[in-house]
C-alpha cells in the first residue's frame, strides 16, 4: 500500500503559496538580546599589547643609560649655566643657548640667595652649581 500523508498539499496546483523554508545559519536573533557588533579594534588588542610590552621591557633595559645620561647633562647644564650667569654676568635665559645640541629637555632654574644655579632633566636628574668666587662656579656633591 502506498504511503499516507496528512499534509495538504501546496503550490500551484492547489492556488497556495508554500510556506518559506527557514534558511540555514544563524538562528534569528533575540529582539531583547541584540547581538554584539563586532569590534574593530578586536584583531588589534593583541598586537598593541604586546608592543606595550616590549616597549616596556626596552625602557628598563635602557633606563641605566637614560639616567647616566641625564645625570651628565644636568651636571654639565649647571656648570655652564652658573658659569655664565655668574662669572660673565649675563641673564639664565641667555645661558641656554651655549648648551650643546641635543641637550633640548634640560632646564635651569636660579637661587640668587646662595648665587646656586640648578640643572635638571625632568624625572630623571637634578644637579646643581655654586659660585665660590676666584674658583668660578663648583658643582655640588650628589644633591
Amino acid at each position: 500500500m502506498d504511503q499516507v500523508n496528512n499534509i495538504n498539499p501546496t503550490g500551484p496546483t492547489t492556488g497556495e503559496t508554500p510556506a518559506p523554508v527557514p534558511a540555514s545559519g544563524p538562528p534569528p536573533a533575540n529582539p531583547q538580546h541584540p547581538a554584539k557588533k563586532p569590534s574593530r579594534s578586536g584583531g588589534c588588542l593583541p598586537w598593541a599589547i604586546g608592543l606595550a610590552v616590549l616597549l616596556a621591557i626596552f625602557a628598563i633595559w635602557k633606563f641605566p643609560s637614560f639616567k647616566a645620561q641625564a645625570e651628565l647633562g644636568s651636571a654639565y647644564a649647571a656648570r655652564v649655566g652658573c658659569s655664565c650667569r655668574y662669572v660673565q654676568g649675563r641673564s639664565l635665559e641667555s645661558c641656554q643657548s651655549d648648551f650643546e645640541p641635543g641637550m633640548e629637555m634640560v632646564s635651569l632654574s636660579e637661587d640668587p640667595a646662595t648665587r646656586t644655579v640648578t640643572g635638571s632633566v625632568p624625572l630623571l636628574a637634578s644637579r646643581s652649581a655654586r659660585y665660590a668666587g676666584a674658583s668660578g662656579c663648583l658643582l655640588r656633591p650628589d644633591n
